[in-house]
């Protein structure tokens, strides 16, 4: 296997498809002098319904591609990817690859802020159906918070409905409302909902207007992107291996012109897009 370059690179930003944007767009926000590339595996997507060997395996090559191409820090701006690729990545992969580099995920940024925001002590995730399988956000809750109660609920219809550009239309209603309710009716002293979809952003308005009174919805990109900053901060031997040049290169395994129509969805802007593969 040819050796890494030991060169500073971008950031590396990693998703099954275009959920992973609206991280993007926050760790941009926060983050807005270093370079990035935007790799999404949009010809294999949803990672959702897909087993952990098929998820760590597709992971493992996208990681793989961008560490190829300069990056010393890769995030799986994915849930499912992180629920189900992560810990095998870092404790299999790295230490063969480079055990400098690093791999992070977006599940243990969302859950470390949880326990200021609860006053029940009852949090609800809303999440494809491959993270609430995995357990991942009771796991990492229960690390950090043993007295908190999680109760998960599956919502196939909201990535089709994102992808397909009907967040916004009357027809998504029933869908919000309808997840909304099942998770609320297993638990109903749940004061906190953690969005763990990095495209459920786009469905904020129709959640925030079901969802009862007095219920904390948290999105994940700036919770993220705040935990990224800190990271930056604590770890300044990583830092240094990141290139600031504020550029954004986005990287695509389905056809250019349709994932930049899709991603303008995300990122409110035409956007320059070129394909690869992934093996």
């Amino acid at each position: 296997m040819q050796p890494f370059s030991s060169q500073p690179g971008p950031i590396g930003v990693f998703d099954s498809g275009y959920g992973g944007l609206t991280i993007l767009s926050k760790i941009r926000e926060a983050l807005p002098h270093y370079d990035y590339i935007y790799l999404g595996d949009n010809a294999r997507t949803p990672y959702g319904t897909r087993s952990f060997e098929i998820v760590y395996e597709f992971t493992r090559q996208a990681v793989h591609k961008l560490f190829g191409m300069g990056c010393q820090l890769v995030i799986l701006a994915c849930n499912t990817a992180s629920a189900k690729a992560l810990r095998s990545i870092q404790q299999h992969d790295l230490p063969q690859w480079d055990p400098a580099r690093r791999v992070l995920g977006v599940i243990r940024p969302t859950v470390e802020g949880i326990g200021a925001v609860t006053h029940t002590r009852h949090v609800g995730v809303l999440a494809t159906a491959g993270t609430i399988r995995s357990e991942s956000y009771p796991m990492e809750i229960h690390k950090l918070y043993p007295d908190i109660i999680v109760c998960g609920q599956a919502c196939p219809m909201w990535v089709p409905l994102v992808e397909n550009n009907e967040a916004g239309s009357p027809g998504a209603d029933y869908f919000v409302q309808k997840y909304i309710g099942e998770l609320l009716q297993h638990d109903p002293r749940i004061d906190t909902v953690i969005l763990g979809c990095t495209h459920y952003p786009l469905l904020l308005p129709k959640i925030n207007r079901f969802m009862p009174d007095g219920i904390t919805v948290v999105a994940q990109g700036e919770w993220v992107a705040d935990s990224l900053k800190d990271y930056l901060q604590r770890h300044p031997e990583m830092d240094e291996r990141c290139t600031r040049g504020g550029s954004c290169t986005y990287l695509t395994t389905e056809a250019e012109e349709k994932f930049a129509d899709s991603a303008s969805v995300f990122l409110n802007q035409d956007i320059g897009v070129q394909r690869v593969c992934l093996d």
